[in-house]
């Protein structure tokens, strides 16, 4: 008898540890209503440009859409439309040390997305999302920036993925 409380106990504090993560990828679209979707161009509308980051932003965003889904990219009339633009990109120093610099500094990207579904009738839905990544002071922004971009362009568009996806 005690050796069978013991077990269930052992078993439901392992269940009780477990997360749940839920992620659309394969979503099961109607494939004979929605058929094609428009990716417009994401402007760079940031004060701190990095002239990278509009195009890596804009290539992955499709990618995703084309690894993930049978939906026809179309140029326009798409019966699914996501369009914005890149509202944020910035420094901010974190942390500061007794001698006054600061020991991290954080990157923030923030996007604008506007998403649509004109086989319906729902409307337009409008969210900001952002993502950050903080780096060692001591590190140059040059050197750290490429790898830091591609993090947060990947955390990005797999936010809007998901938020179009639920939204479907």
């Amino acid at each position: 008898m005690k050796k069978n409380i013991f077990i269930l106990l052992l078993l439901l504090i392992s269940v009780s540890s477990c997360r749940i993560s839920y992620s659309f990828r394969g979503t099961s679209i109607n494939y004979d209503l929605t058929k094609t979707l428009q990716i417009g161009h994401f402007v760079n509308q940031a004060p701190l440009v990095y002239p990278p980051l509009e195009q890596k932003f804009n290539e992955e965003m499709k990618d995703m859409f084309t690894r993930n889904t049978r939906l026809q990219l179309v140029n326009q009339n798409g019966d699914m439309e996501i369009e914005g633009e890149i509202v944020g990109y910035e420094l901010t120093p974190l942390a500061v040390q007794e001698d006054a610099f600061a020991s991290e500094t954080r990157l923030t990207m923030t996007v604008r997305m506007r998403f649509r579904n004109n086989k319906t009738d729902d409307p337009e839905i409008e969210e900001r999302i952002s993502a950050n990544r903080t780096f060692s002071s001591n590190e140059v922004f040059d050197t750290v920036q490429d790898q830091l971009i591609n993090e947060l362009i990947d955390e990005i568009v797999d936010q809007i993925f998901n938020a179009t996806m639920s939204n479907w």
